[in-house]
């Protein structure tokens, strides 16, 4: 049939028509043009090639040179597993690290300030690698930061969750942090696109891509690893729970109670948030909690009393070593294993919510350079 001269008014006029309206209907049902293309071109999150990672002291040289210079991160860095430096060395490759583990941009007003809160006891290598990692990963992002490392005394029953609690409420005392992180000692970011900072509304889970779950999220709710707060999100959900002794059981207590409290859980792509676990084997004094389970079940109703509120022990030692804050705190024993006369906790005098303004090697937040320095990116 001839689409031509008079037959326009025959059935190819018809078709033409049909073709049209089908036309106009699929693009606006794919959202305009934008719709189309992304259907036509497939479109993914960021992509980063780990097989060629950078060092992860790549860049940290060119930090600080005015004018103000674009984010020196370099994507995927390399994690060096294998005979860890001594910390004397460390601390030679990061000359502008302060007692402390404070660290405050040179030549820029940083807009970031972090705390990160690592609970520890007896992990020397582990922790020397995340210290020789970290402090360049953290200067290239040019925020301002404190490490804390919260050594629990005594033999007891490990207790991550209350001495996460611990550190956060002894940071607040130092400075008016903006932001907590929550960092197990044997994870080692490997892309510097995470970065240290919270979000404004809600926490943060952000090692949602480790190796040992062959880097995907093992499950929805998972909150472990690496974590953020803000000061007022951790108040608001109370903190973190006080009765978990032992390994496992915390990390899901703390993901229902940011729900509980009204927030979500924010994440990053996974192709950023990727992270190295440290192989070892199981700590003495943390073993598998029995009554983690039971514990999850009353959640809901205890979370209002077990946390913040009902925080007790006692610091004993307050250090400032070259590369880090060392807090040496009694959080008492598990009750669950008698041990003699337990020790007599001692409720600390400062609530989180009145916070020091003291400093640590700089400045707080709320004071303002009087140099005429530059933002960090």
């Amino acid at each position: 049939m001839a689409c031509y001269g008079r037959s326009l008014d025959s059935p190819c006029t018809l078709a033409l028509l049909v073709g049209f309206q089908f036309a106009f209907v699929l693009y606006f049902s794919l959202g305009g043009f934008r719709g189309l293309v992304s259907v036509l071109v497939h479109t993914t999150g960021p992509e980063f090639d780990y097989s060629r990672p950078h060092d992860v002291y790549t860049n940290l040289s060119h930090l600080g040179v005015p004018p103000p210079p674009p984010r020196n991160s370099v994507g995927p860095v390399s994690v060096h597993l294998s005979s860890p430096l001594s910390l004397e060395e460390i601390r030679q490759r990061n000359p502008l690290v302060l007692p402390g583990g404070h660290y405050r941009p040179p030549d820029c007003e940083p807009r970031h300030h972090t705390a990160i809160v690592v609970p520890y006891r007896n992990r020397q290598i582990h922790l020397r690698a995340l210290l020789y990692h970290l402090h360049p990963f953290l200067q290239r992002q040019q925020i301002h930061y404190s490490i804390y490392i919260v050594q629990q005394w005594g033999n007891s029953t490990f207790n991550r969750a209350k001495l996460l609690n611990v550190g956060v409420r002894e940071a607040l005392r130092d400075e008016d942090w903006s932001c907590i992180f929550l960092h197990d000692v044997d994870l080692l970011p490997e892309n510097d696109h995470n970065t240290y900072t919270c979000h404004k509304q809600f926490p943060t889970h952000l090692s949602v891509a480790m190796d040992k779950f062959r880097y995907r999220l093992p499950y929805p709710q998972y909150f472990g690893g690496v974590s953020a707060v803000t000061p007022d999100q951790y108040m608001k959900m109370n903190g973190f729970p006080n009765q978990y002794w032992g390994w496992g059981g915390e990390d899901d207590d703390i993901a229902a109670r940011v729900r509980l409290s009204g927030m979500k859980i924010m994440r990053p792509p996974v192709a950023i948030g990727h992270y190295k676990m440290i192989k070892h084997k199981g700590d003495r004094g943390n073993e598998q909690n029995p009554r983690r389970f039971d514990l999850l079940k009353r959640t809901r109703l205890n979370w209002r009393s077990d946390g913040l509120n009902s925080l007790t022990y006692e610091l004993l030692s307050r250090e400032l070593e070259p590369l880090y804050t060392n807090l040496t705190v009694d959080i008492g024993e598990d009750p669950r294993v008698p041990q003699g006369k337990a020790p007599n906790p001692v409720k600390t005098a400062t609530p989180v919510h009145q916070r020091s303004t003291s400093k640590l090697g700089g400045a707080t937040k709320q004071e303002k350079r009087q140099e005429n320095w530059y933002n960090c990116f």
